[in-house]
């Protein structure tokens, strides 16, 4: 529970409506364009459960997700607030065991999560939104339909096809980023010491 406690921060406090804020805009881009093989809404997310922990990785992944849909901006977004907190949550859960010490690492960790998010994400696009939500993805829903597949199904393949890659890509992206950052500024955050600069 001091574990906890520490890793909320005011600088935790500070990253979480800036994590927010990355993943609205980053993600209502791609949305917008209709790209089918990526989503990147969650790079904000990754970034606070990688630098301050797995609960503030949670936090974060629930608030983006229900702020983006309540606020009107995309309500498509809101049931899935759960997906987002299990996505922040298990970026930090890696990042603890040195999983973004190097960058194949947190690539096989974000591919992981894909897989959780593929599997969490499927049902609630299949009944809530019969399968299609607008994003560039229903393409590919779409095509495993034609194949045969029935909805909950042609979901969930669809986000296999799609999950493990977007994370990963997001899960690359935050570490270039961390690599990017000085050692001083990263260590400044709870979780810095699980950052390796090699």
């Amino acid at each position: 529970m001091s574990k906890l406690r520490q890793d909320f921060t005011t600088i935790t406090w500070v990253m979480i409506p800036v994590a927010i804020a990355i993943n609205i805009a980053i993600g209502t881009l791609i949305y917008a364009i209709k790209f089918p093989f990526v989503y990147l809404d969650m790079i904000g997310t990754v970034l606070v459960g990688v630098l301050c922990g797995p609960w503030a990785g949670l936090l974060t992944g629930l608030l983006s997700n229900l702020i983006w849909g309540l606020s009107g901006l995309n309500p498509v977004y809101t049931p899935y607030f759960i997906v987002g907190g299990v996505i922040g949550f298990l970026a930090g859960w890696f990042s603890q065991w040195g999983w973004f010490t190097s960058w194949w690492k947190s690539i096989v960790a974000g591919a992981i999560t894909g897989v959780a998010a593929a599997a969490l994400s499927a049902p609630i696009t299949a009944y809530l939104y019969g399968g299609v939500t607008g994003a560039g993805t229903d393409v590919l829903t779409a095509f495993f339909r034609a194949l045969g597949f029935e909805n909950l199904a042609a979901n969930f393949i669809q986000g296999l096809a799609v999950d493990p890659l977007d994370k990963a890509v997001t899960f690359l992206i935050v570490f270039l980023i961390i690599r990017l950052l000085p050692f001083r500024f990263v260590a400044r955050f709870p979780r810095g010491e699980n950052i390796r600069k090699t």
